[in-house]
Order: C-alpha cells, then sequence, then structure tokens
C-alpha cells in the first residue's frame, strides 16, 4: 500500500517529530499516473490492487449507505 512519509522539519531536535508518517496514500489519478510514467511493474501492481481493494471498500460503505437511507425513508 503506498503511504507517504512527513519530510522532517528543518531545526527540528526531536526524532519524534521527524518520524510521523501519515497513513496510506488513497489512489488517485496522479499517484496512478507517476507509477505508469516511470514504467516500474512492482509499484503499478501494488497501486493496482490497492486500488481495486479501495474501491471495493467504498462501493461496500456506499451500498451500506444507500440501504440505510432507504430503509429511513420508509
Amino acid at each position: 500500500m503506498p503511504t507517504r512519509k512527513k519530510a522532517p522539519s528543518k531545526g527540528s531536535s526531536s526524532k519524534a517529530t521527524s518520524a510521523i508518517k501519515r497513513g496510506p496514500l488513497p489512489p488517485y489519478g496522479i499517484a496512478i499516473r507517476e507509477a505508469t510514467a516511470r514504467g516500474d511493474s512492482q509499484q503499478m501492481k501494488k497501486i493496482s490492487a490497492y486500488s481495486r481493494k479501495y474501491l471495493k471498500d467504498v462501493q461496500s460503505a456506499l451500498d451500506r449507505l444507500e440501504k440505510a437511507l432507504s430503509s429511513r425513508q420508509r
């Protein structure tokens, strides 16, 4: 799963501050286009698998939301 690390701030003496990481990077066009442009097959496979799982999870959540909405409208 692609992730981005927060760049350490200049002048920071705290190791904890420089080790802060952000969560998973959601699949979006830029990440997909950059991986494709680099031609890195392994990275493209990782992004593809993560993107498909992400989309499946989002679709599942959307289905649950729509079901909850329809049951409240009755």
